[in-house]
């Protein structure tokens, strides 16, 4: 379902304008300064010209969508354009940014087609999202001064630049930002970021080659990927001595390992990074630069097959390892293969709208008293062993609130805390779990982590840096298979009726309860030294079963469940250890304790008894475990 942004739809707009034998004027995005400055102030020097009034044959495309086809203009949105450079770079996600473009496209044989209008999609906070423009742009003598092509009858950067800056409120809204944004609103996928000086990528040799690896991999997933040198103290877009821009984003278009003549009979793989520059200059003037002595040793065969070129276009070639030396940030986003129907890895997705609100703008964990209040989601890791999960939180797009001044239009430094949760919670967290995962808060639209988790239950948090900032996100989980995420918004079970408390003498208990380990259980497996042991968890009617511990007497679970108790005067808890087999599991012994009101948390260590009529005979090893009881259902 694809979101017409401002409820403007194309086709009726289009037909509308061929009806009434005029150009279509957008009168939400007006050719005048509202639509370029931020505070509307006039500027004599522009006009807004349609493409036919700036040259003769017009055409979306000119000779195929290349990544050195445009360059940046006046307006300080290095980022954006490079996110055009590498979006150039993959054809069907083009086609789907720019949709329907032989339809689009001037005819030169029915010129009485041609509306003046144009459409765009964007994946915006979740949503696939149609732009709606007109085609007059600003110039200044009959010239594009902003995002332009080489050839100056193509226009497809141009008119993409404006539906953005339309979405983003103005042209000027779209001075400085992050690339890794553009990428989103272009593919729906999802971005990290690399840092490289603190990676160690530069002294690592290991870890620089797994970097290659993973990027070159990723481009070959159709990912998008950036670069950026970090700008030093009031030296935004200063020169180095090496040619490059501090402060300013650079599209990475490929990354390949070089074949060089080295020696007699035996060539080398060398691995490089192609990088380009939106302003379509000032390039690296380093080793392997264009017409460096370096490439001599490159066969010819081997620069055809990389389209070696030395033009003056901001395109260049660099070592790898020059690379994470001199660039000091990366930006990878990758598409997320969601779709059953595929040969490659999949994952599951689960999409979560949120906000913070006086209630529950909580900030990170170091603010100790409100932080628990945040919005809560549940996900599960099921993979034996470990599974890798990936989340992402993005705010709603702040740039539109650029024109109101100050820090309106900043983004809020967000972030996440994933903990370790009971096997089966199902209301929020009140009190500081053990921490499973985080990410580094940064005032960045979106933050991304990916982790490796042991199977069991989490409760992932996001949250603003600083307590009390109010705003709307979406939180995305990714696994291997289902998680089950939810979000977490009741506090505890639903009040026992008042007939039914009155019978009663006792409130209603939570019951944590954490499972440490078995020492010295009995042999099960046929072949190996151990039992493939877990343990199920029963109280009141209610099991919990932990992960499986493979071949091994003295299983180590570190599991915990939670039970809400009703008649605590009666209920036991009871441990049973088993053994996994392939057909019927085999019992190993139990533990039993009898339930406490209000009790705190107690540690035991009880031998495993047998169950039914041997539930008197110990049979081999021990179980650790605590219990915790309290009537307070909002402590844990």
């Amino acid at each position: 379902m694809v979101k017409r942004y401002l409820n403007q739809n194309y086709e009726k707009l289009r037909k509308a304008a061929r009806a009434g034998g005029r150009l279509f004027e957008d009168p939400e995005f007006p050719a005048t300064s509202s639509s370029l400055y931020l505070d509307g102030h006039e500027n004599s020097r522009i006009e807004w010209k349609r493409p036919g009034e700036i040259c003769s044959e017009p055409a979306i495309v000119v000779e195929g969508v290349e990544g050195n086809d445009l360059n940046q203009g006046e307006v300080g949105n290095c980022w954006f354009v490079a996110a055009c450079a590498c979006l150039a770079l993959h054809k069907k996600l083009w086609n789907h940014v720019v949709p329907n473009v032989s339809d689009q496209e001037w005819d030169a044989d029915h010129p009485e087609k041609y509306a003046g209008i144009f459409r765009f999609r964007f994946w915006r906070f979740g949503e696939e999202t149609e732009v709606v423009i007109d085609d007059r742009l600003p110039t200044v003598n009959g010239q594009l001064i902003y995002v332009h092509s080489k050839q100056k009858n193509e226009f497809w950067s141009p008119l993409l630049e404006k539906a953005y800056a339309k979405l983003a409120g103005s042209y000027e809204a779209l001075d400085a930002g992050n690339t890794a944004d553009a990428f989103v609103d272009f593919s729906g996928g999802v971005s990290e970021f690399i840092n490289l000086e603190t990676g160690g990528y530069a002294d690592d040799e290991e870890q620089r080659n797994l970097l290659f690896t993973n990027v070159e991999k990723a481009m070959s997933h159709q990912a998008m990927v950036s670069c950026s040198i970090r700008a030093e103290e009031g030296k935004r877009e200063a020169q180095m001595e090496c040619g490059l821009i501090r402060g300013h984003a650079y599209g990475i278009t490929a990354v390949r390992k070089v074949v060089i003549e080295h020696g007699f009979f035996k060539d080398k793989k060398l691995k490089m990074i192609r990088i380009r520059n939106p302003w379509g200059g000032k390039e690296w003037n380093g080793p392997w630069s264009d017409g460096s002595n370096e490439w001599k040793s490159v066969p010819e065969s081997e620069k055809k097959k990389i389209g070696l070129d030395f033009e003056d276009d901001g395109e260049f070639w660099m070592n790898f390892t020059d690379f994470v030396q001199v660039y000091t940030h990366m930006a990878v986003c990758r598409l997320i293969n969601t779709s059953i129907f595929s040969f490659q890895k999949t994952w599951h997705e689960m999409k979560f709208y949120g906000q913070w609100g006086r209630s529950s703008a909580g900030g990170c964990i170091n603010n100790k008293d409100t932080f628990l209040r945040n919005p809560q989601y549940s996900f599960d890791v099921r993979e034996e062993d470990e599974g890798m999960a990936m989340l992402t939180v993005q705010q709603k797009d702040r740039r539109a609130l650029k024109s109101q001044g100050g820090h309106s239009g900043d983004n809020l430094s967000i972030g996440f805390h994933v903990m370790k949760a009971e096997e089966n919670r199902r209301y929020r967290m009140h009190s500081i779990h053990e921490t499973a995962a985080t990410v580094t808060y940064t005032n960045a639209r979106s933050v991304f982590g990916r982790f490796s988790l042991r199977k069991g239950r989490y409760v992932v948090l996001p949250s603003t840096f600083d307590a009390g900032q109010e705003a709307d996100f979406m939180m995305r989980i990714f696994t291997e298979s289902d998680s089950r995420s939810r979000p977490l918004v009741k506090h505890a079970p639903s009040p026992v009726p008042c007939y039914r408390a009155c019978c009663s003498r006792y409130p209603r208990v939570v019951v944590v309860v954490d499972i440490k380990g078995c020492d010295g259980i009995e042999k099960a497996n046929t072949f190996g030294s151990g039992s493939d042991s877990y343990v199920i968890a029963q109280c009141e009617g209610k099991e919990v079963e932990t992960s499986v511990q493979k071949d091994t007497l003295d299983p180590v679970f570190n599991a915990q469940m939670m039970f809400y108790v009703k008649r605590p005067d009666r209920a036991e808890l009871v441990l049973q250890v088993w053994n996994k087999n392939v057909t019927l599991d085999s019992f190993l012994g139990q533990a039993t304790v009898r339930l406490e009101v209000d009790a705190g948390t107690k540690q035991y260590t009880k031998n495993l008894m047998g169950r039914r009529s041997k539930k008197d005979e110990a049979t081999k090893g021990s179980i650790l475990f605590t219990v915790k009881t309290t009537t307070d259902l909002r402590s844990v």
